[in-house]
């Protein structure tokens, strides 16, 4: 992602407008994105060809999804569609049933305009609210990012904590070692011997490259180059994952659970940080991979198997809402205000509900302040194909 790009993104998620939904639809305005409102009064708002009759509720292992007017979503007539259609195309990579069949048309009207992707949308998808299925439409969003962390091939001169590649004894005991035991017991430091990718300075870095599932590493080569690459998530020792966040208030040690906050508190407490640590005993590897070109301007494959798109990616319960499956998202709190198309593409271990999301900020340092900071309400729909076509 170039600079300029990740500015516009943490833009659009820090300064954010409320979006008018008690007025007829104004003309797209892709740099105003809106805030959660309530839905129109019935018969104050109707987009053209959204008039018929609404389908009856589905349901999904984990949630229930209650059919809705378009004019239900608030902002619909001011995002800036074509973002999300880059993140729809990367998804049309790996399509899945029911959406394999729209993908022709999604290819095709890249190009559109937004009132014309915006007329598709509305003639071929119905929305729906997804709720939990004791009916509540409230949840929570938080997000996720690639850190950009400086790295060397061999240990020394500071670089000291490795990040592994998959162990060829993963398979051999479930689960395998906890964080805590491949630190410290030979015979797990034995089975990792020769497995390094790469050594980093910081074991805070190392836990924030875990929790986040991948990374890009500014690699310091023998020979003094340096190449960027990406580490991308491998596997893990199957043990559960703690946050070291919930651990810390827990233990009445902070009140600010955000990563700024466990870096403070770290640097108040260095003598615990591998307390700190090993209070999440999940461990990630990893696979590396080269980044050059277009692969550079997207992030980490998701869980569907597509590349993930800034500001228009998200990670969900597959039980909630299934991979590629185009969604509105709407959220506003203290850190962002969001209403927006996004696809969802990827999962994780802590994303678990109804009406759950974890929104891939992008890379680097303003996207990482921007994620471990969001934590806020949240409301979904999911924009479903209608049945008569």
């Amino acid at each position: 992602m170039t600079s300029t790009l990740l500015r516009l993104v943490a833009t659009a998620l820090i300064v954010g407008t409320v979006a008018a939904c008690s007025t007829p639809p104004s003309p797209p305005s892709p740099s105003r994105p809106g805030v959660i409102a309530p839905p129109p009064a019935t018969g104050t708002v109707v987009w053209p060809g959204d008039t018929g009759p609404l389908p009856p509720p589905m349901a999904q292992p984990k949630s229930r999804w209650i059919p809705v007017r378009w004019a239900e979503l608030p902002g619909f007539s001011d995002d800036a569609l074509h973002e999300a259609w880059n993140a729809w195309i990367k998804s049309c990579e790996r399509p899945v049933p029911p959406f394999t069949a729209l993908c022709g048309d999604v290819r095709r009207l890249s190009i559109a305009t937004g009132e014309e992707q915006r007329a598709w949308l509305i003639a071929r998808l119905q929305p729906y609210r997804i709720e939990a299925t004791d009916g509540n439409a409230d949840g929570l969003l938080t997000a996720y990012y690639e850190p950009m962390i400086d790295a060397a091939r061999q240990p020394g001169n500071g670089y000291t904590v490795p990040v592994y590649r998959t162990p060829a004894t993963l398979g051999s005991r479930k689960p395998w070692y906890t964080r805590q035991q491949i630190d410290t017991l030979p015979e797990a430091q034995a089975a990792l011997a020769g497995r390094a990718i790469a050594w980093l300075r910081d074991p805070v870095e190392s836990m924030v490259l875990h929790i986040q599932g991948s990374g890009r590493l500014r690699i310091t080569e023998p020979d003094g180059s340096v190449s960027l690459v990406r580490v991308a998530y491998a596997g893990t020792n199957d043990q559960p994952y703690q946050s070291v966040g919930r651990w810390l208030l827990d233990q009445g040690l902070t009140r600010d659970a955000t990563w700024p906050g466990i870096r403070a508190w770290l640097a108040a407490n260095p003598q615990r940080t591998n307390e700190l640590l090993w209070s999440n005993p999940r461990y990630v590897f990893f696979r590396e991979e080269p980044l050059s070109g277009l692969d550079a301007e997207f992030g980490p494959r998701g869980a569907q198997g597509v590349p993930l798109t800034p500001g228009r990616s998200i990670a969900v319960d597959r039980q909630s809402i299934p991979y590629g499956t185009p969604v509105w998202l709407a959220s506003s709190g203290p850190q962002v205000q969001l209403s927006r198309m996004v696809l969802a593409q990827d999962t994780g271990s802590a994303i678990l509900g109804a009406v759950r999301a974890d929104f891939f900020t992008g890379w680097g340092p303003e996207a990482g302040d921007i994620a471990g900071r969001l934590k806020q309400n949240l409301r979904l729909w999911a924009l479903w194909p209608r049945a008569n076509f």
